[in-house]
């Protein structure tokens, strides 16, 4: 399992949401390159970083500050936050970001994306879907959780044949430090063994992890707030 450290930035400061809530956020210290390269210390191969400024704008806001960081840090970084044209995901694919993470736009237009799959490659693009569990479904929602779009995740999975990576995210724990919804996740391994999926929410202690069985996990509020220590969580993902 790959472990991924993530990292909120609004106003070039590092930040955690609850809830995907603007108004109730906690500010971190820690500088941004300073972030990655204790992430990078702790032998971290990959981190996560949102630009929620350009996930609430629709489009970029923190772009220069990320393709900075990319060229500096010592690790690769998948990026996400406010993509809407080949030339915005060219940017950062051009500065070095390893991945390109592609949310709302999916769903809203999937031909767009699929294409963008592949002119840059399935490696280079990361789906995101944030889903609202109903009566034992999991829904999509869009535009910052904003928008229920109607449709399941195996509607919009089934768009992408050529897809690799998935980030999946269960609304109702993000943020949470409640744990990941495991159940999820392995029906999502039975009904789409063609993905490498990402478990993103919840994921709070050691445990969560030795119960997981995604290829990767996104870990960020346990890992900010002290609850987890990354390196011990790496040692773990890897072993």
């Amino acid at each position: 399992m790959i472990l991924y450290p993530a990292m909120d930035l609004m106003g070039g400061s590092a930040v955690r949401l609850r809830q995907g809530r603007f108004d109730d956020r906690t500010t971190y210290s820690a500088e941004p390159i300073a972030a990655l390269r204790g992430f990078a210390e702790a032998d971290a191969t990959w981190a996560h970083i949102v630009d929620l400024d350009g996930a609430r704008a629709g489009e970029p806001r923190q772009h220069d500050l990320i393709a900075d960081l990319a060229r500096a840090a010592p690790l690769k970084l998948q990026v996400a936050g406010g993509f809407r044209t080949r030339d915005q995901l060219a940017r950062m694919v051009d500065a070095g970001v390893g991945r390109v993470v592609i949310g709302s736009l999916a769903v809203k237009q999937p031909d767009t994306v699929a294409a963008w799959i592949d002119e840059f490659g399935p490696e280079r693009i990361t789906l995101s879907l944030d889903v609202r569990m109903a009566g034992g479904n999991p829904m999509v929602a869009v535009s910052g959780w904003t928008e229920d779009t109607g449709l399941s995740l195996w509607d919009v999975a089934a768009r992408f044949p050529t897809a690799v990576h998935l980030l999946l995210t269960d609304i109702g724990l993000d943020g949470m430090l409640q744990g990941p919804n495991f159940a999820l996740y392995e029906e999502v391994a039975r009904r789409l063994p063609q993905l490498k999926v990402q478990a993103s929410g919840g994921v709070t202690s050691l445990n969560d992890l030795r119960r997981l069985r995604t290829d990767g996990a996104i870990v960020g509020k346990a890992l900010w707030e002290g609850q987890l220590d990354l390196a011990e969580a790496l040692g773990l993902a890897r072993a």
